[in-house]
């Protein structure tokens, strides 16, 4: 028998990993080096077509449905494909990186999903990237333990029925893979690495368990971007003959420009359709960058006063409710990201009490399931939702007829009283430097103040300093924001974590490099379109 053909691919400045040859093996490569080939120049299309949209969105300063697409808005017929048993049921449904311990706890939480995290919530060392897709492997193989080094602490999975369905998710369509090229040199998309890996090592696998390999497409910007995915669906079922429609893909709208193709997103898919996802952070994120040179009607004030009740956030998350269950998909609502306090029962009471308020919300307005950050809070999270549903293992029977968004009310930003306070711009400060800091060491989900933050986090941070700046924002003291005043927060927090955390460990971290990348993204004029990608330049691994 001859010996495997080499790889196309070359794996590029990246230290030996235990065990990567179980993940990174010469088949497996070469489904990911097709995969390359056949979508990463449609890819690079879309990206810059995102470019040219952003360009007309600055000409116009507004958004409305596609009349191109119309037809397929009004056509009441066509359905996305029915829920596999797995994905029937998705009232809780928790999030987290695929590290061992996680992966294990996770598993076990009791939620009903875990979306395993290639993006947001995973720094994309080259460690992460591939011992992720070996830790999500050992689990289907039920070879996977962990022991706490610092507690002793043993982790173990329970029994398969008892296991949370994984919904895993791949790097969005922006961020390439430095690490693995091909002949040219080229990088490969980290959505393809990370979607390819795990298809291909772990498809039948799920096939045998009564499962299938489920996705959430993040970033998606346009339905052109889903027909893309669905084109790699098709390709790679085809690839490993299996049948059509074993994929299932759950769509994050979490950009402004997709909130108006919810329909065509799901249309584009609908062999493979799931449902989509109401992402907060990054939302909002995407109304800054999309609308920041559009004066004062669309500045935001400090995140955490921008609630889900917010006339246009209220718009968007009903809007999407109606799409889905118009077409038979889920519609999955929003992150809770507290982390219960170990030392202090009051936090803790006034968290456990806005999530609870949160959760009824959702369940009550026609989600069909939601998102927590912490085990803690799926108990929390399944009460409000077994309240509604009962034994049904969803609400798309709830058509929601009654919602009725117009294209305006969707980025009517200025339907919100709050402004921009002193404390919020601490705030934004605080947490980028800090969320960066941690990034920089190859985390991607970090506790901060309590609450679970990801990389959406820090991007609705520099977005919202970056915004301030140039919308010449009068605080709530009477300073107005410059780069100046930047600066001077910046410095401020700067010694602050240093006295906090003392000169060792100060010296140790990131700190002075987090706190310059964060002014360099908040404070350039050329406005970066992803904090990860000059971030990704500078983290090591």
């Amino acid at each position: 028998m001859s010996a495997p053909a080499p790889s196309p691919l070359a794996i590029v400045d990246a230290e030996p990993l235990p065990r990567q040859d179980e993940v990174l093996t010469d088949t497996a490569l070469a489904f990911v080096a097709e995969l390359h080939r056949r979508f990463t120049p449609r890819r690079d299309e879309l990206l810059a077509r995102r470019a040219e949209r952003r360009a007309e969105i600055a000409r116009t300063s507004t958004l409305d449905f596609l009349p191109e697409t119309a037809a397929v808005r009004a056509d009441d017929s066509w359905q996305v494909a029915p829920a596999p048993e797995a994905l029937n049921d998705r009232r809780v449904e928790i999030t987290g990186p695929t590290d061992r311990k996680m992966t294990i706890n996770a598993l076990n939480s009791g939620a009903k999903v875990w979306l395993a995290d290639f993006e947001d919530a995973s720094a994309p060392t080259w460690e992460n990237v591939v011992l992720g897709q070996l830790n999500l492997i050992d689990a289907y193989t039920r070879n996977i333990d962990f022991t706490d080094p610092r507690s002793g602490k043993s982790y173990a999975l329970r029994p398969n029925e008892e296991l949370a369905t994984v919904v895993m998710r791949p790097r969005g369509w922006h961020l390439n893979e430095r690490h693995l090229t091909d002949p040219d040199g080229t990088p490969v998309p980290g959505a393809l690495v990370d979607f390819g890996l795990y298809f291909f090592h772990n498809a039948k696998r799920l096939l045998d368990l009564g499962k299938g390999p489920y996705f959430y497409l993040p970033k998606t910007e346009s339905h052109l971007e889903a027909r893309l995915w669905n084109e790699v669906f098709v390709f790679a079922q085809d690839y490993l003959g299996i049948p059509q429609g074993t994929v299932r893909a759950t769509v994050l709208i979490e950009t402004i420009t997709a909130a108006y193709e919810m329909e065509e997103i799901l249309y584009e898919l609908r062999d493979h359709a799931s449902g989509l996802n109401a992402g907060r952070w990054d939302y909002l994120f995407s109304i800054v960058k999309n609308f920041r040179d559009g004066g004062a009607k669309f500045v935001l004030p400090d995140r955490n006063a921008v609630t889900m009740t917010a006339p246009f956030m209220r718009a968007y998350t009903e809007l999407l409710v109606r799409t889905c269950h118009k077409r038979g998909a889920h519609a999955i609502g929003g992150m809770a990201a507290f982390i219960p306090s170990r030392r202090d029962p009051e936090v803790n009471k006034v968290a456990f009490e806005k999530v609870r308020a949160d959760k009824d919300r959702e369940a009550n307005d026609g989600f069909d399931g939601s998102w927590v950050a912490h085990p803690d809070l799926v108990p929390i999270a399944m009460e409000s939702f077994d309240r509604v549903l009962g034994d049904k293992p969803n609400q798309k029977d709830r058509l929601r007829e009654d919602v009725d968004v117009k294209a305006e009310d969707l980025i009517a930003i200025d339907s919100l009283d709050a402004k921009p306070t002193y404390a919020g711009l601490v705030n934004a400060v605080q947490v980028g430097i800090r969320y960066i800091e941690a990034w920089l060491r190859g985390l991607g989900a970090v506790a901060i103040f309590n609450l679970m933050e990801d990389a959406a986090t820090a991007e609705i941070s520099r977005s919202q300093i970056w915004q301030w700046i140039n919308a010449g924002v009068v605080l709530d003291n009477g300073e107005q924001v410059t780069a100046e005043l930047a600066r001077k927060v910046a410095a401020e927090e700067l010694a602050n974590i240093r006295a906090e955390i003392g000169e060792e460990a100060f010296v140790a971290g990131n700190w002075q490099q987090a706190h310059d990348l964060l002014l360099k993204v908040s404070l350039d004029e050329d406005y970066a379109d992803f904090l990860t990608l000059p971030a990704y330049e500078q983290l090591k691994g």
